[in-house]
């Protein structure tokens, strides 16, 4: 009993600390004395301008931990993990919060708090090596695998909008807006995800990106089969000068066959997932009012010898 308790306070400390450590990296009381005086001024306060004791607990003692935390993360990680990160960064929508580098220091932590808490509750032996070793490999990818869901769910509802904000910019290309005025309408005016890649691709269009490479690089940010072809086709239309309008209607006729090809594979798959709930929870209910009566009675029937 007593060890259950070291072991259980042992965890909850863990996980204290981790909750701690995330929370400062996300919030912070800001600067005081001098300090606060020069952030008023320029908005810039660093450790290079004023005294260490006058800046806010985030960077005295957050960023040096989550500096160790991320070295500890690049140094057990294979080469070439901040280029994979960065790429499922941007196809998550670069969420405000998340940098590579906070990506890898809430790695480095993850691994730190699961080997500890780890051999907290296995002890130090051959089990909790193992265990450590396990545990600690499962909390270091979970920030990887949290980026992917986010990702996977941000190109699904890209698809959804993908068809409406093709159908709105033929329709302000043949209307006699030019392309780039086109996509402006769309960004604008279409909700979701896709809004924001037309902004990002006009945008880098404005700031001296060819159409063709904005265009590739968001085939490489958002990785569907529709978004490639489409960008593909834009790709191809600008080297080879052929009418944009043309492209954009024969891509729109495409994204709806495509979108209702897709409507019709997801009803089909409706029959196949249906049988498990059937199976496992209305199935038995059935047997049990329709074959129950019939089982007291025969009970009852059979006590009486």
């Amino acid at each position: 009993m007593t060890m259950n308790t070291v072991y259980a306070g042992a965890a909850l400390l863990g996980l204290a600390l981790l909750a701690g450590v995330l929370t400062l990296i996300f919030t912070s009381s800001g600067p005081t004395g001098v300090a606060k005086s020069l952030a008023l001024i320029d908005q810039t306060v660093g450790a290079d301008t004023v005294t260490r004791s006058q800046l806010p607990a985030k960077e005295r003692f957050v960023q040096p931990l989550m500096d160790k935390m991320r070295g500890l993360a690049v140094a057990v990680s294979p080469k070439g993990t901040g280029d994979r990160i960065a790429t499922m960064l941007d196809r998550a929508g670069n969420p405000s919060p998340w940098t590579v580098e906070r990506v890898m220091g809430v790695k480095g932590a993850a691994l730190v708090v699961g080997v500890f808490l780890s051999f907290a509750w296995a002890g130090l032996s051959l089990k909790g090596l193992l265990v450590a070793v396990a545990v600690g490999m499962a909390v270091f990818y979970l920030p990887d695998l949290f980026l992917y869901n986010l990702a996977l769910r941000r190109q699904e509802e890209t698809a959804k909008g993908l068809a409406e904000a093709l159908d709105m910019l033929t329709v302000c290309v043949e209307a006699g807006q030019g392309f780039d005025a086109a996509l402006m309408q769309v960004a604008r005016n279409i909700e979701g995800p896709i809004a924001g890649e037309f902004a990002r691709v006009l945008s880098e269009i404005q700031i001296g990106s060819s159409r063709s490479e904005a265009f590739a690089a968001m085939g490489d940010r958002v990785a569907l089969p529709q978004v490639k072809n489409f960008t593909t086709a834009l790709v191809q239309a600008d080297r080879l000068g052929l009418p944009i309008a043309t492209v954009l209607r024969e891509q729109t006729a495409t994204m709806r066959l495509v979108r209702k090809q897709k409507a019709e594979e997801t009803a089909q798959k409706v029959t196949v997932k249906i049988v498990f709930p059937l199976l496992l929870c209305i199935f038995p209910a059935l047997f049990i009012v329709i074959i129950g009566p019939g089982v007291i009675r025969l009970m009852e029937s059979f006590s009486g010898f």
